[in-house]
């Protein structure tokens, strides 16, 4: 793993890097995690400030939650992940999507990203002021479920979608 990794908030200056990022995703076919990694980057200043602009509790739609992103890069400025903190929860999310969100290019795997990306989260979740916080993954997915384990996360119980996919629902106490 580089050394000097670190989450920032999304910004214009890493139009390239990011445009890479989202291409390298999209062409892998693979499921695009967290969720804004999906959004269009055609428009990349409106991308960029609706990121920015849904911290804000007077820009969130009705049905949604306030949430933060970040962008996880190295040294280089290179954009090797990403994750969504959800301020708190609908009954979805307290289901499925729990309150961080998180995903690592395909070609930056199993290199100790995701637990820094999840490490860091943690803690602008209690910066928030949440004293605990829902994470989930897929049942099958075992590289984010040692993660989630890695940062001290107790499994609660297994949710089944109407697809027949299982969700693994893990609680982790902030201190």
């Amino acid at each position: 793993m580089a050394e000097k990794i670190q989450l920032i908030r999304p910004n214009v200056e890493l139009k390239k890097e990011y445009i890479l990022f989202y291409q390298e995703w999209m062409s892998s076919g693979e499921s695009i995690v967290p969720w804004v990694v999906k959004e269009d980057p055609t428009d990349f200043e409106k991308l960029v400030q609706f990121l920015i602009d849904s911290e804000k509790e007077e820009n969130t739609p009705e049905g949604w939650v306030q949430h933060s992103n970040y962008w996880l890069v190295d040294e280089n400025k290179r954009i090797l992940g990403a994750v969504n903190i959800r301020h708190s929860l609908t009954e979805k999310l307290l289901n499925i999507g729990g309150h961080i969100g998180y995903g690592v290019r395909p070609s930056e795997r199993r290199r100790g990203y995701a637990t820094k990306i999840l490490e860091e989260s943690l803690q602008k979740t209690a910066d928030l002021g949440l004293e605990k916080v829902l994470v989930t993954c897929n049942k099958d997915n075992k590289g984010s479920e040692r993660t989630i384990l890695k940062n001290g996360g107790v499994l609660e119980n297994e949710f089944s979608e109407e697809d027949g996919n299982i969700v693994r629902r893990y609680w982790i106490q902030l201190n």
